[in-house]
This record gives structure tokens, sequence and C-alpha cells, in this order.
């Protein structure tokens, strides 16, 4: 992994927030970031998607009674929306290619991410914790 993916560059807009790690937390997700989006004058899809997915993940695969989640997104003035979800599962860190195409009860929202997004990842720490992201690229313009 290089380092451009992993460190945002050049930031102009950061909204973050820590969520109880609950279902009405991973809606609550989903809804201020389309809300922060609208506000920034970006278009709410695909990240409207990745946040609910990312979301939905830490509060299912990532929680830990007691403590919650965080949800940051950063826009660069490279025209990078860049999301990150945070939860306090470091151990169970969700691997590419990981999610089975074959149907099942779950396994297909980091499918959908990586459909979705221009590039995701995951990165450890700090320990206990772990932070699942996507980037996507707009035009500035929009």
């Amino acid at each position: 992994m290089n380092q451009e993916t992993v460190v945002p560059r050049t930031p102009l807009h950061r909204f973050t927030v820590p969520l109880s790690a609950t279902r009405r937390g991973a809606r609550l997700a989903r809804l201020l970031a389309a809300e922060q989006l609208d506000a920034w004058g970006l278009p709410l899809d695909p990240a409207r998607l990745i946040v609910a997915e990312l979301a939905t993940n830490a509060v299912v695969h990532g929680r830990v009674p007691g403590r919650g989640f965080r949800l940051t997104l950063t826009v660069t003035a490279h025209g990078v929306l860049r999301i990150e979800v945070t939860d306090p599962r470091g151990e169970k860190a969700p691997a590419r290619g990981s999610a089975s195409p074959e149907p099942a009860e779950s396994g297909y929202g980091l499918l959908l991410v990586g459909e979705s997004a221009d590039d995701w990842g995951v990165l450890p720490g700090p320990f206990p914790c772990k932070t699942v992201w996507a980037e996507l690229g707009f035009s500035l313009t929009e």
C-alpha cells in the first residue's frame, strides 16, 4: 500500500463524529454523511451507500459492548472524498476478496464497497481499533 492511499492529502473539509454501535448509530452515520456531503456540495451517491455498509459492518462485526465507532469524512484539494469508519475490533479486520460472490446471509457489503469506491482498505490502530476506509474521486467543478 503506498503512502498516498493511507494519508488524506491537503484536507479542504473534514467531518468526524462518534456514534453508538447500534442500528440507530449506523442509520445516523448515513444520515449525517448525506447531510454533510450536501452541505459541501458533493454528490450523495455512492458515498451514502459506502457509509451505510461500513457503519453496518462496524455495528455487526466490530462491536464491543460499551464502545462505539467513529465516522470521518475528508475532502482533499485533489478531488478525493475519503470515508473512514473506526471500530474497536482491530483483531477482526476484513480482507479484500474475503466476501463470497455466492448468495449468503451476509458478505455483500464489502463487495458493494469494492465496486462503488475507487479504492478501499483497512488500517490497524490505534490499538485495539481498526479503520476501514474508502476513497471516491470527484470533479471539483461538480
